[in-house]
Order: C-alpha cells, then structure tokens, then sequence
C-alpha cells in the first residue's frame, strides 16, 4: 500500500481504493455540487483525448466523417420511435429560457438517433447518397439514480457514429466492422480484454433489432459494458422517413446501425483492471506522460545533472517525456507521485549515471529497475514500453477466464467471473430462467457472435436448452 499517498488495499477494499485513485490521481473532482455531475481535471483529459483520437483514426481509416448535432433535441422526436420513447424517465427536460416558458420542452440528448435522423432523412435521397457514416464525440445526459465516476454519470463521455445503408446486409456488414475498431483500439492500443455478446432480446438497445456489446470484467467481479453496436433494422427509418430511391428509382426504406464507443467506461476499466495499490498504471499508448526523469543530486551538482537530462530528453523526443526540475520536493515524493498518476517508465538520473553515461529505468507495473546506457536509452525504453504493454494485457486477460456449468449448484461454485452455460429460452426471448439467475446476483450477457450449439438442457429448469450463454455479476 502507497502509505504516502493515502490509498488503502485494492484487492480488499476494491470500491474505496478506487474512489480515492480517481480523485487522488488527479482525475476527476466531484465537489462541483449536482450529484452526478463532476469536473474532468487536466490529467483525466489528457487521458481522454488520446481515447477520441484512437477510436477517431479508426472511424475516419472506415469511411467515416465527423459532426455535431444539437444538444437539444425536440420532444416529439423523441416520441416518434415508441419503443426508444421508453429513454423517457432518464431524460433531462429543459422547459425555461430566460424568464420565458417554452412551448414544448427539448431533452438533453440521452442519445442521439431522435437527434440525428431527421436531418438524415433531408440528406438521403437516392442509393448514391449511402452508405451514410458520421459519428460525433460529444457528451450525454441520462438521469441515473446512482453516479460513480466514469462507470455511471448524469453527464458522461462517448462516441456515437450512426450510418445507413442500402440493404441489411451492408448493415451486418458494419457491424462486424465496429467489433473490428474495438477490438483494434481497447485490446490491440490498450490491452483491455473484453468479451463481445450478442445481448438477449430483453436487453437490446431500446429500438434496435439486436444489440453486440463489449464487456470488460473488472477486478471486484462484475463486468462493465465498454462499447456497444446495434443493428436497428428499419425501425428508426420508417419512424423519421429515411428513405432512397434505388437504381429502379423505386422508394425504399434505409437500413440503419449506430455504433457507441464508452469513453467513460473505457477510462473506468483502465484504473480499474490496471493500477494497483500505488495508484494508476497507464498503458502507453495512453499516458500523458510515457517517460518521467527524475533528476538526483546534492547541493551545488545541480546544473550539470539537469543539463544531462535535458539531453537525454532530446534523445527520446519520440516519446512523451517530462523532466521533473521541482526543488522543493524530495526524490522520493516525486517517485511515489509519478506512481500515483501511472506514468509507464521512470528514468534516474543522477551525478553517478552523468559522469558514467548510464540511466536507471524503473518500470510502473512491476517496478523492476533496469541499467542502460545513454546512447542505448532510446531502445531500452521502446523495449520496456513493449513488455509493460504485453504485461497489462496479460492482467486483464486472466479476469476474463470463463467457467462452464451444467447445473444451477455448478454456477453457484463457479470460481471464475464469467460462466457458461444453457438456458431453455429459444432465441433469447424469453426471461423466466434469467430471471431467476438474476435473484442470485448473476445476468446473462448474451451468446458469443459465432453461435455455439446447445446440447442438453436448461440448467436453471431442466427443459431443452435452446442457447449456450454466458453470465456474469454487472454494474
């Protein structure tokens, strides 16, 4: 435990430690005064912004282009998909400007389709406007009787991209293609490992078709939902009139996806599954600051040990990298702080390594120090860099071991936080057996994208089973 910095015991006292690295690393302050609603600090948004800008490369690689749609969105547009109309309880009405009434009230935008599709529906005309993509990075608005930071907020952050396509194959298309952006950004940039479901039609986007989530296990045991992709069919089409005219210039009716990428969720399972009891530990790809050089010297050795890592900072200006010059504070604070905010390599640098030509390179995750020489630093750290890397991904992968039962005692024994197993409901349509898992704690997340045959029976009533699914504690 970082005594020093005043966090307790991550694997005993899970909720707590993470509500005192989220706020004593620097990344949120929630005393702003509207429950739900926090101040992103600068180290968060540093964090954040390396977040869009991954998922943004890989949406415009995929034909993609950026927007910005209305915060407010009109209430009938809400109303004109009645299932998505159910968002309603969760919306923020606003009824006032100035020291008028409205005439009719605007939701913040708890999503965007009601937002979005009318404007698509004035854009497409004929099959040689589609596909339509765009996304937007924006923030939503959903009136949660819980907040947390990053796993559930009254204000949080995401992607939203929302495309049209000509037929529904196009569509299923794209939706293979979200998972591949996913799986290209949080496990290949971030090493996060998660599980994408097929969620049963009881839990389906509100409006969609089908709904394929991504699902991160955290270290207390429950999984968080990191990115989501739903095939909407024609429902919001034929709701807003998003129409085209084929090469037979006969009307038809669009197809749609939309596709939503959790940034919140994502910065959640990043401190979650990866900092221990020092604090964060940062993957790489995302650290604000790659490499920190911590400066080591007495009295009167001062100017030529920092002129010596100012140098070596030169050398690795292919990295983010930051000299740590504070007199006022010791050495060892400035470990024990670069630890607390999960800066990924640590280079020592005193009058011993100035006059040898050598560097100390401490790792964040493990802390193993290892000598390089200065004309080698650059390779050194690019090789450190990959096994920190290779190492977290490690991490996450094991808290997503799966477990198989047969029976309801099995899943009750199951000592892994994912567990397989066979339930009676034909194409997930049905609720009573997943009810009764839900009594213990346990929801159903879905089949795996590849269908697995069921073979048996039901495990909770003994009936035919009809779908191999997955189960797991949820937030």
């Amino acid at each position: 435990m970082s005594e020093e910095m005043g966090i307790t015991v991550k694997k005993t006292e899970f909720s707590e430690w993470y509500t005192q690295v989220v706020q004593k690393a620097g990344l949120v302050d929630t005393r702003y005064g509207i429950q739900g609603f926090l101040v992103h600090r600068p180290w968060a948004m540093r964090i954040i912004k390396r977040l869009y800008q991954l998922f943004e490369e890989e949406l415009d690689c995929t034909g993609h282009e950026p927007t910005l749609f209305p915060l407010l969105i009109p209430e009938e547009n809400l109303k004109k998909e009645e299932e998505h109309f159910q968002f309603a309880p969760e919306v923020f009405w606003v009824t006032e400007a100035g020291s008028d009434k409205l005439e009719k009230r605007y939701a913040l935008r708890p999503t965007s389709e009601t937002a979005i599709y009318p404007m698509y529906a004035l854009w497409v005309r004929s099959y040689r406007d589609l596909p339509l993509k765009c996304y937007q990075s924006v923030s939503v608005y959903r009136y949660e009787p819980t907040t947390r930071p990053f796993l559930r907020g009254r204000e949080f952050l995401w992607i939203e991209a929302h495309d049209v396509f000509v037929s529904h194959s196009k569509a299923l298309e794209q939706i293979k293609q979200d998972m591949g952006i996913c799986e290209k950004v949080i496990g290949d940039k971030l090493g996060l490992s998660f599980k994408f479901f097929k969620r049963p039609k009881w839990d389906k986007f509100k409006g969609a078709e089908d709904t394929y989530a991504a699902d991160c296990m955290m270290p207390e045991g429950r999984v968080n939902q990191i990115a989501s992709t739903h095939d909407l069919g024609q429902n919001f089409a034929r709701a807003f009139g998003v129409n085209y005219k084929d090469e037979s210039e006969r009307e038809q009716v669009a197809w749609q996806t939309t596709f939503g990428m959790g940034i919140w969720r994502i910065m959640a399972s990043l401190v979650a599954v990866f900092g221990d009891d020092k604090g964060l530990v940062l993957p790489p790809e995302v650290a604000p600051i790659q490499v920190v050089i911590v400066p080591i010297y007495r009295k009167g050795e001062g100017e030529e040990v920092i002129k010596k890592c100012v140098q070596l900072a030169e050398s690795l200006k292919k990295f983010r990298v930051h000299i740590d010059k504070r007199d006022e504070k010791t050495p060892g604070f400035k470990f024990n702080e670069w630890e607390l905010f999960g800066v990924t390599i640590r280079i020592e640098m005193g009058k011993r390594e100035a006059n040898e030509g050598k560097v100390t390179i401490a790792r964040r995750d493990t802390g193993e120090k290892t000598v390089a020489l200065e004309k080698d630093c650059e390779t050194a750290v690019a090789k450190e860099l990959s096994l920190i890397f290779h190492g977290l991904k490690e991490k996450s992968l094991k808290l997503s071991s799966t477990a198989e039962a047969k029976t309801m005692d099995e899943i009750m024994n199951a000592k892994t936080l994912f567990i397989k197993t066979q339930l009676c409901s034909s194409n997930m349509d049905g609720e009573e057996c997943a009810k009764k898992l839900k009594e213990i704690g346990l929801h159903v997340r879905g089949t795996l994208l590849d269908r697995e045959n069921p073979k048996g029976t039901c495990s909770i009533c003994g009936k035919k089973a009809n779908e191999v699914v997955y189960l797991a504690r949820a937030y």
